[in-house]
């Protein structure tokens, strides 16, 4: 839904991860063999993966101020079953967490959150406010205030009830 730009790096698996239901139109990608090759998923893998997504929701829906969208598993306990190793460059000397191989989507999501963590970069992705959406973008303004992932969709949606319950 969102013309925004991608967000920097890990912080896009993230988001197309939990850009992968389309809440007003009810389509998952993780029903398609496509959408879960995109992330390495087996079929036994969707449901593991669907709680994860809903779970950085919940979160990212924080980010912007907002309470869940529904009950989930705290991401913080999810995110502490995923095996991370501390890599260290020997070329720099610079250190991160990487998952310990690169198969599960879990450590995958694990490290890009402790990347953006430290870059600075994890709470400016947030979910879209509009119930219908809660699509994830990352939010680039200067205030880090942005609260729709598309101005000319769902801020002009919410701009035209607003508009329209003032005038009835």
């Amino acid at each position: 839904m969102s013309e925004r730009s991608a967000p920097p790096g890990g912080l896009a698996l993230v988001q197309a991860l939990v850009n992968t239901l389309d809440i007003e139109s009810g389509r998952d990608a993780l029903d398609t063999p496509e959408g879960r090759a995109r992330f390495g998923l087996t079929e036994d893998g969707v449901e593991p993966a669907r709680a994860l997504r809903e779970s950085l929701r919940a979160t990212l829906l924080a980010h912007a101020g907002h309470p869940p969208h529904r009950e989930v598993a705290p991401l913080g306990e999810l995110l502490a079953r995923a095996p991370l190793v501390v890599t260290v460059d020997p070329a720099d000397g610079s250190a991160a967490l990487a998952p310990v191989d690169d198969g599960p989507l879990l450590s995958r999501i694990a490290a890009a959150v402790a990347e953006a963590v430290t870059a600075g970069t994890w709470n400016r992705l947030k979910a879209c406010e509009a119930a219908d959406c809660h699509w994830a973008y990352y939010d680039r303004s200067p205030a880090g205030r942005g609260r729709w992932c598309s101005m000319q969709v769902c801020g002009a949606r919410a701009k035209m009830r607003r508009y329209r319950a003032k005038g009835a």
